[in-house]
């Protein structure tokens, strides 16, 4: 498969980073294509200007984001490695979703601002990892986990409906042991393993 992995976290020796690299090895020991976006390394922009909003329900300028778009049109699976920051996406992936899964991108408006069409029939499997300071039960029963949600119910479910989809959170994520590091981390790589 066409594997896209967006990665985003600002420090090169964070857990994300350190998942990230785990995730690489066993795709490509699989032989994937492996599709590398690090938001912070790249200097994306995550924030929508003017002319995109402008533009955001008739024809859409992606002029700005060609790339990005073009990777995730062409991505049979989607990899995000991120922290969880008060209960949220960082700023600058909540700005990738904003920008780049955008009207003719992700999904098509509706003539009457109905429901939207999904576009993203390529994506096959999405995997989410991610990290929290947090301990599970806060985010699970208080919270109930707002990340997953937004991202099953409003990204996925609108926009790729077809695909499988998993997430992986580890919690109390800033004292980790090595032991914790190793099970967290084969728990997600056991499911790249079934990736065909």
């Amino acid at each position: 498969m066409k594997v896209l992995i967006i990665i985003a976290h600002p420090l090169k020796n964070s857990l994300s980073n350190y998942f990230a690299q785990k995730a690489i090895s066993k795709l490509k020991e699989q032989g994937h294509e492996i599709i590398i976006e690090d938001l912070y390394v790249s200097g994306f922009n995550p924030a929508l200007d003017v002319n995109e909003r402008e533009t955001y329900y008739q024809n859409y300028d992606i002029s700005l984001i060609e790339k990005q778009t073009k990777q995730l049109q062409q991505a049979d699976a989607l990899i995000l490695i991120f922290p969880t920051w008060w209960f949220g996406f960082p700023a600058i992936l909540k700005g990738w979703f904003d920008r780049v899964w955008g009207p003719s991108i992700a999904f098509e408006h509706a003539n009457n601002f109905g429901p939207i069409t999904p576009k993203l029939n390529n994506l096959r499997r999405v995997m989410t990892i991610t990290t929290l300071g947090s301990p599970w039960w806060v985010d699970r029963l208080i919270m109930r986990q707002p990340v997953k949600r937004i991202l099953k119910l409003a990204l996925l479910k609108t926009c790729a409906p077809q695909c499988k989809f998993e997430f992986y959170s580890l919690y109390e994520s800033e004292k980790p042991s090595e032991k914790d590091l190793e099970k967290f981390s084969n728990r997600f790589l056991k499911e790249l393993n079934r990736w065909r």
